[in-house]
């Protein structure tokens, strides 16, 4: 009992969550009335069950909550037919959301990319390599889909103002989704934070919040502020179903490869919850029959100078020790990371690696995929690639398997990173001086 209890605290303390439980609470049943296969939150931990509430952390243990389905209610209505005759967005997967499609607050998110990257694949040594591309999104990220779930059980649960947390990529997509659902918003940073994701969210008109601090200082401030404000952030009080929203990149990429899941998967590593929800929407599928028994190895992908999860996965912990973030891949700079124990654990199921890119690589990755695929990431791509190209060196994805790599964000949004590279031909509009100077540069 003593040591199930130090374990408990260990948690506890890594995960950086609030524990008092908020100040008002909604009048919504056990299980919802609208959403029969949504069945409670369900603590991680001790496996304690909550109503469908604005809440994220268990008043028992203090373990995270997270949503709890009836997968036999899901398996009746659910098939591959009808999921391929949904719209070509992330809301086609709506029998695994916790939320109605009906009232969804939708911005054409997800069902994006998955594209052979046959040029890639040749320069790593892989025949069987995709990359999804989730880029592309309305505001340039993977955070549309958790959002665009979190957004919709705002205004369900008759919040006004919408709030974030953020590196960068999510206050962009939490702007962008207040704006749609014509909610006042508010988004919290780290002043240090790439202009291009500061613009790309100011640009929706949000009250921007610049934190003198990294990340995790203005997300234990804003913990703070979900206590004593009728405020919906994403992240924090209403994390057990924004978390779900990335489940979708599990599924898409399941249907997308022909109803089957992938050999491995490299996922982007910040607070981890990527990484297990992956897992999660492929585990899902299985579950309910819509794919074979998923035996993809989950591997995870940090920056050296801020790889919290992937230095307790090597030093064999099953608790993660909080880090001072001091990486380029400012996206990804978590250093107390709120599912880290929980992206251990995929690791260890599904027999991935935790692997941490070296600082002066992930501009290489960078520009690797850029000049062999076209695709132009921001730094946690630079971080995928670098760490998928680990990888393969070490023997740890093979020629003929299939190889899933996550792009989870736009190069667009962090510029700064790149440096100055540019070396162009200088020449005046002449012909001779033209070749002239093109043969010198080439020299």
């Amino acid at each position: 009992m003593e040591a199930q209890v130090a374990s408990i605290f260990c948690r506890f303390f890594s995960w950086n969550v609030t524990l008092t439980l908020p100040n008002y609470r909604v009048d919504w049943p056990h299980r919802s009335l609208m959403l029969p296969h949504v069945e409670c939150l369900k603590c991680r931990e001790c496996k304690s069950e909550y109503p469908i509430e604005p809440l994220n952390a268990c008043e028992f243990c203090f373990g995270p909550l997270e949503v709890e389905y009836d997968y036999t209610s899901i398996k009746k209505s659910v098939s591959r037919r009808n999921i391929e005759s949904g719209p070509p967005t992330m809301w086609r997967y709506h029998d695994f959301l916790p939320v109605d499609k009906e009232t969804s607050v939708d911005i054409s998110t997800g069902f994006t990319p998955l594209i052979h990257a046959k040029n890639l694949g040749d320069a790593l040594g892989l025949d069987k390599l995709y990359i999804k591309n989730d880029s592309v999104n309305p505001t340039y990220s993977f955070k549309d889909r958790p959002v665009s779930i979190t957004t919709t059980k705002a205004l369900e649960f008759k919040f006004e103002v919408l709030a974030c947390v953020s590196t960068g990529n999510l206050m962009g997509s939490v702007a962008a989704h207040g704006a749609k659902a014509g909610m006042k918003t508010m988004v919290f940073y780290p002043a240090s934070l790439e202009q291009g994701k500061i613009l790309g969210a100011a640009v929706y008109g949000p009250t921007m919040v610049a934190i003198d601090g990294n990340y995790d200082q203005a997300n234990r401030f804003c913990s703070e502020l979900a206590d004593t404000h009728r405020w919906a952030f994403v992240n924090i009080n209403m994390r057990p179903f924004y978390a779900e929203g990335s489940k979708t990149l599990g599924y898409e990429v399941a249907e997308q490869l022909g109803w089957k899941a992938p050999s491995h998967c490299v996922v982007p590593g910040a607070s981890g919850e990527l990484h297990t929800k992956i897992w999660k929407g492929l585990q899902e599928f299985q579950d309910v029959g819509l794919i074979a028994k998923s035996r993809t190895k989950m591997h995870l992908a940090q920056a050296e100078g801020c790889s919290p999860i992937v230095t307790a996965f090597e030093q064999g912990n099953d608790h993660v020790l909080p880090v001072k973030p001091d990486t380029i891949a400012k996206s990804l700079a978590i250093g107390n990371p709120a599912a880290g124990p929980y992206s251990l654990e995929v690791l260890k199921e599904t027999g991935g690696i935790g692997m941490a890119a070296k600082e002066n690589t992930i501009i290489d990755g960078i520009r690797l995929l850029a000049e062999t695929e076209g695709i132009f990431t921001e730094t946690a791509g630079g971080v995928v690639i670098s760490s998928l190209k680990n990888l393969v060196k070490q023997g740890e994805i093979k020629k003929d398997e299939v190889t899933v790599a996550y792009i989870t964000g736009n190069g667009l949004k962090t510029m700064e990173a790149m440096g100055d590279f540019v070396d162009p031909v200088e020449t005046t509009p002449d012909y001779e001086t033209f070749q002239t100077a093109l043969a010198t540069h080439q020299a």
